[in-house]
């Protein structure tokens, strides 16, 4: 399923004891932990792309308060045992790696981030966990997927629609307007530009608001400016707003 992500080559990798190799002689190690890192030099925007290690720890913490088990549960509706899911922009593997294990699809996540591909291989080990640039290219051989994800992150449309089978889902899950309004003010509706984007690879066939309420203590706000990247102030805010709207578009 996986490919060669040297530019110009793209052939299957195949298992070569600690090693995935293509029949090019393109190398790539697979890291202790369990994940492949994929990502070639030319791919990085900045010395350590992606999320850093204190978001990874801020978002799993607030994964762990159990602030986002609605998500979950609505997501994992859209999913079935018999799915090949791959989610892209994974992050931790907090989503991904719960649904799997709970619904027991075959799963595979791909994220730029080495600190959150490291610790979503160290978490949710039943899962294939790759390093790669998804906006530039799916690591993936065409048709591998019955269902795709993207959580709070980019959707490479054309790429997803050659992963995807024929009958393939996509699962978009987008920040609501609303989502933390009390700390960083009323956002943008994502829906119409998201459907827009989508079309014509992809036609909408549900789609709903999931809105939760919960009141954090300092220390959770912290994890929320963490996990957000804003300069907001380490204060009390009873309670905080977390929207998603959820988008499941099929072939």
């Amino acid at each position: 399923m996986l490919v060669c992500t040297v530019r110009g080559c793209g052939a299957p990798l195949a298992r070569e004891g600690a090693a995935m190799r293509c029949a090019n002689g393109h190398s790539f190690d697979c890291a202790r932990s369990g994940y492949l890192n994929l990502l070639q030099p030319q791919d990085r925007r900045s010395r350590v792309p992606g999320d850093s290690m204190a978001a990874v720890a801020a978002r799993r913490r607030l994964h762990d308060r159990g602030l986002t088990a609605p998500f979950v549960n609505a997501i994992g509706e859209l999913l079935t045992p018999g799915d090949t899911v791959l989610d892209v922009g994974c992050g931790e593997g907090f989503y991904l790696g719960t649904l799997a294990a709970r619904i027991g699809f075959r799963s595979h996540g791909v994220d730029i981030s080495t600190p959150a591909i490291e610790a979503a291989a160290r978490r949710f080990p039943g899962v294939e966990w790759t390093i790669a640039n998804a906006d530039r290219f799916l690591p993936y051989a065409d048709r591998s997927f019955s269902a795709a994800l993207s959580i709070t992150a980019r959707l490479p449309v054309s790429e997803l629609r050659r992963v995807l089978r024929r009958e393939g889902r996509l699962i978009a899950a987008l920040a609501a307007p609303d989502d933390l309004i009390e700390l960083r003010g009323e956002g943008r509706d994502r829906v119409a530009r998201t459907i827009a984007e989508c079309s014509p690879a992809f036609r909408l066939r549900s789609q709903r608001r999931v809105t939760i309420r919960a009141a954090l203590d300092p220390a959770g706000v912290e994890d929320v400016r963490l996990a957000i990247y804003r300069p907001l102030g380490v204060r009390a805010v009873s309670p905080v707003t977390f929207s998603l709207d959820i988008l499941e578009f099929g072939g």
